[in-house]
This record gives structure tokens, sequence and C-alpha cells, in this order.
């Protein structure tokens, strides 16, 4: 039985007051013995924040992204060493915005996801098409090229200890949602591409739903069969709300 995984991607937003009051709100609203897993990616300087509010709870954090150096002449990066000393457990590869604007390949992706398993953290893999891949009938052929990239760099092993989002880009943060039954489609290709290659990790793997998730929507997409939770962007900015989406997935 997968445990239900609920993250929140807070992008580029916050300060010192917003992250203290919204994580104390998510501690007062938690406890270790919640169904669902909690995590919440904040940008790189509320990391230490982050890891002193929630080192001695049952809420993980992880970072956005990581350089796949392990040190150098790399301005405004950061290595995986430096997310492990600020205790994180995840990061998220191959955001759609990570892809679109700064021009992250799948062979890029590909290597940092090699880079965080080979430190010891959890990567959050990201795939998604984008409206016009949608609309010209591409969803499986690039949802299946971001993830062979993976494959072929690490192999299916690496896999036993990450998360993979599917967030189709049409849905971020335009309110837009995949319908369930859309959502539901590209979940279980995933899953059953992976099955394919190996029985125990494509059934044990969590699979997430990312794209407008709200607390109005998340009971539908979450009761899909392969549908494991929600990387959930704007609605992770206000405790009530994330609290809500993780109540929908318990």
């Amino acid at each position: 039985m997968r445990k239900p995984l609920v993250a929140g991607n807070w992008k580029m937003h916050g300060s010192k007051s917003m992250v203290t009051s919204l994580l104390k709100s998510l501690l007062a609203g938690s406890s270790p013995q919640d169904a669902v897993d909690l995590v919440v990616f904040p940008p790189f300087p509320y990391l230490y924040r982050a890891q002193k509010l929630l080192r001695d709870s049952s809420i993980t954090w992880g970072a956005q992204t990581l350089n796949p150096a392990a040190q150098g002449a790399h301005t405004g990066e950061v290595s995986a060493s430096m997310l492990l000393d600020l205790g994180c457990r995840y990061v998220l590869v191959g955001h759609s915005e990570r892809r679109r604007l700064y021009g992250e390949s799948d062979s890029d992706v590909a290597a940092r996801f090699e880079t965080a398993v080979q430190a010891g953290l959890e990567p959050l893999l990201c795939v998604g098409e984008t409206l016009e891949q949608r609309e010209r009938g591409e969803t499986n052929s690039v949802i299946t090229a971001q993830i062979d990239a993976v494959l072929a760099r690490c192999g299916i092993d690496s896999l036993a200890s990450a998360t993979i989002a599917y967030e189709p880009v049409w849905a971020i943060g335009t309110g837009k949602t995949a319908t369930p039954d859309q959502a539901q489609e590209v979940h279980a290709l995933i899953r059953d591409k992976l099955l394919a290659r190996d029985d125990m990790i494509g059934s044990q793997i969590r699979i997430l739903y990312g794209g407008s998730v709200s607390s109005s929507n998340a009971a539908d997409l979450f009761a899909r069969e392969d549908i494991d939770g929600g990387l959930v962007g704007g609605a992770s900015l206000k405790a009530e709300d994330f609290l809500a989406i993780r109540d929908a997935a318990a």
C-alpha cells in the first residue's frame, strides 16, 4: 500500500515572517500519526528556517533544484552536499519551469536526478507535456521520452528512492486542471512503463499529480487508482488549503 504524499512547491515566494507563520500553522495541523506524508519545498534562503522549525516533526523539506557539480565556479547554484547540510530529504528535478524558463533538457534533468540519488537525496522527478504537445497527440511520447532519459542514464533501480510527479504544463498556475480521467490515464502509462521494467519499483513508486491542485478538486483526483498525492503550487502557500489537500489525500 503506497502512503500518499502531498508536496508544496513554494516557487519564488516567501519572507522570513511568512515562512515562520506558514510552517508553524502546518505543524499545528499535523502529527506523526498522519496517514499522509507532507513535504515542503521553500526557496533556498529559507531552507535553514525550515530545518530549524521542522527538524523534530513529521514534516520533511527539500529544495527546488540542484546543480550536478559537487563544487566549483557555478555562481548562483547549489550542490547536493549543501542541501544535505540543511537537512533536505528531497529535491525537485525537472520541474516544467526549470525546463521551459532555464532550458533544462531531458539530459540535464537526468544528470540532476543521478546526482541526487548518488548523494542520498530523494529526487521528485517532474514530467509533463505542453498544451501544444497534448493537442498534437504527443502526450505519451513526451512523457515516455522524459522518463527514458532518466532510465538510460541511471537505470530502473534509481527509481527505488524516487517519486514522480505528472504535471501537465498547460495546467500549472493557469487554474486549469486535467480531469481525473486525463490524469489517471497518464499516471497509468507511467506506472505500466515502470512495472514492465521492475514489478516492485513499478508497484511501490509514488506518482503525484501537479497542476492547479486545490482543496476543491483534490479528492476527485486522489481517488484514482494510480494518483498517490499531489505536487501543489499556489495552494501550498496557505496552511488551511494545504492541510485540506492533505486531508483529501488521506
